[in-house]
């Protein structure tokens, strides 16, 4: 399972790059995030308008067939930066040293590998929406108010050559961490035990009270 991890930072020209990714990460979790409140917003207006004057909003279902491109894929490469998604942990907690890094690394390569095919899966998947000479460059729509799919389906190779980049940078941190031998690795996500996460979570909420 998934658990807190930090990112250590240096001046290495992997940590710059890893900051600079880092900003557009979250940006890229900050539209998910908007996306979100935006699907609220239009849930209580559409249940609001149904109730109030028996007239919810039109096209509701296409808006959110539009929205979830946003909220299932753009935060993705985000949480791969800080281990946050969900993974079987029980073998990996007993390794230590370059047999952790190893099997971090090669666990990164086959996840890159994959995400480089759904890059090109799904950039094929926008290319069969998308055609300039077409109304509103769409070859389809939604079923009711007929929204273009297009802008929806061009999210989702974005969203995962971002996570390439993301994963690229990691089996860099990785291998540099098994070459040389590293016992704190920068750029790649170290895993806290019970001990170190409610020390992290007592300094972020000191003060506070």
């Amino acid at each position: 399972m998934a658990g807190q991890a930090t990112v250590l930072e240096d001046g290495s020209r992997l940590s710059q790059l890893d900051q600079r990714l880092l900003g557009v990460e979250r940006f890229l979790a900050l539209i998910s995030g908007l996306a979100v409140f935006g699907l609220m917003v239009l849930a209580v207006v559409s249940v609001g308008g149904r109730n109030a004057f028996n007239a919810p909003l039109p096209g509701y279902v296409d808006w959110i067939e539009q929205a979830m491109p946003l909220i299932a894929f753009l935060g993705i490469s985000y949480v791969q930066r800080d281990g946050g998604h969900i993974r079987m942990d029980i073998v990996i907690s007993r390794l230590q040293g370059r047999a952790l890094w190893l099997f971090e690394l090669i666990s990164v390569i086959l996840i890159l590998v994959l995400m480089m095919a759904l890059v090109w899966g799904s950039w094929s998947h926008f290319d069969r929406s998308f055609d300039l000479g077409a109304p509103l460059w769409s070859r389809d729509s939604s079923i009711d108010i007929g929204v273009p799919l297009w802008p929806g389906k061009l999210l989702v190779p974005i969203a995962f050559s971002v996570l390439c980049l993301r994963l690229s940078l990691q089996v860099w941190g990785y291998g540099r961490a098994f070459v040389l031998g590293l016992e704190t690795p920068v750029s790649v996500p170290m895993n806290q035990d019970a001990a170190a996460q409610a020390a992290a979570e007592a300094e972020q909420f000191e003060g506070q009270d």
